[in-house]
This record gives structure tokens, C-alpha cells and sequence, in this order.
């Protein structure tokens, strides 16, 4: 619909704050650049960011959730109380707390969702864990000789697979939210077009 050059997001073809026309669908921002070239920008950031943390927080989340589902006594009880506390604090503060003593980097933002996140998942999968492993073939690999190692490889972590990808979508979406209101606040690198950013700026 309209030239190249006109929707770049590092130069600034046009006004200051115009109105939507042919040329700038959406209008431009206090600098000049193209709204709708600056959205479609923040869409590879925000993706990404979502699609990173979304899986570090499943990954942190399936190990949890299969070790405390597999080691029983009083590893899998600290291990569940502290997913508790994680459960019951609000992940958005949580977030907000560890992006604000860390410097200020899309990594920043990954790690601090990544790592608030997680619990739901530990609890799905410790569940599926304590599923698989009352089942009889759990018990006959372990008199073969079958080791911690190898029962969680190779038994339980492919039973847990189809949930573990299930969470992963839900987690995506939660995690493209948080980097959104995260950069809404502030608190992600100022130099990076995201969607978050974007609306920071229009305030």
C-alpha cells in the first residue's frame, strides 16, 4: 500500500503525531516514524520475548514438577511449599520486583518472567509424574535395574510431553502480557520497540 520508505522504524519520513493517512495508516509517533511500522516491529520483540520465557518457564516447571513427583520425603515437601509461596504471590509483582534490581535488557525481561512463572506448571506435572509412576511397568523397570535417571528419561518425561506442550501455549500468551505491561511501566530496555513500549509512549 505504501513505499518502504515511508514505514521504516529508524528513520523518520514523516510529522511529528500526523494523523492516519494513505501513507501512515496509523499515523506517526512524537518522532516522525510510522506507527504501523513501529507495531509490526514490536511484534518480532514481543514474540520473542514470549516465546523465549514462555519455554524457560516450562523448562524450569517440568524439572521441578518431575523431580518433586519422583523423589518422595522431604525433598518433594520443600520443593512443594516453595512452589506454594511462588503460587500464591502475585507473579506480576514478582516480576516487577526482579526487572527493578536488574539492569534493564529484553534478557531482564525474559528472566524475570521465566522465572515467576513456573509453578503452575511444576504442580501439573508432579501430578502427571505421581500418575505415571503408579503405573506397572514404573515398578518393573525399577527391579530390572532401571535408575533415577533413566526411569525420568525415558518413562516419565515422554508421558508428560503432551501436557508440558498443552502449558507451553497457555504460558506464551501470560508471558507476551507480562513483557507488555512490564515495558507499559517502564521497566524493560527503552531502546527496543515492543508492543509495551509502544503504549508507554502514547500515554
Amino acid at each position: 500500500l505504501v513505499g518502504a520508505d515511508s514505514q521504516s522504524v529508524t528513520n523518520a519520513p514523516g510529522g511529528p503525531l500526523e494523523e492516519p493517512s494513505g501513507e501512515f495508516p496509523l499515523g506517526t509517533d512524537q518522532f516522525g516514524r510510522s506507527l504501523l511500522a513501529l507495531m509490526l516491529w514490536g511484534t518480532r520483540v514481543s514474540l520473542t520475548v514470549g516465546l523465549l520465557a514462555a519455554f524457560l518457564s516450562v523448562a524450569i516447571g517440568t524439572l521441578i514438577g518431575i523431580t518433586a513427583g519422583h523423589f518422595k520425603g522431604w525433598y518433594a515437601t520443600v520443593i512443594m511449599r516453595v512452589t506454594d509461596w511462588f503460587l500464591v504471590m502475585p507473579t506480576l509483582v514478582l516480576a516487577i520486583a526482579l526487572a527493578t534490581v536488574l539492569s534493564r535488557s529484553i534478557w531482564t525481561t525474559i528472566l524475570a518472567i521465566g522465572v515467576t512463572t513456573w509453578p503452575t506448571t511444576a504442580r501439573l506435572v508432579r501430578a502427571q509424574t505421581l500418575s505415571v509412576e503408579s503405573r506397572p511397568y514404573i515398578e518393573r523397570s525399577r527391579a530390572l535395574g532401571g535408575g533415577h535417571g533413566h526411569i525420568m528419561s525415558r518413562h516419565v518425561l515422554p508421558n508428560v510431553m503432551p501436557l508440558v506442550l498443552a502449558q507451553t501455549t497457555l504460558v506464551i500468551s501470560t508471558a507476551i502480557l507480562t513483557e507488555a505491561t512490564l515495558a507499559f511501566l517502564g521497566l524493560s530496555d527503552p531502546t527496543i520497540v515492543s508492543w509495551g513500549g509502544l503504549l508507554q509512549d502514547a500515554r
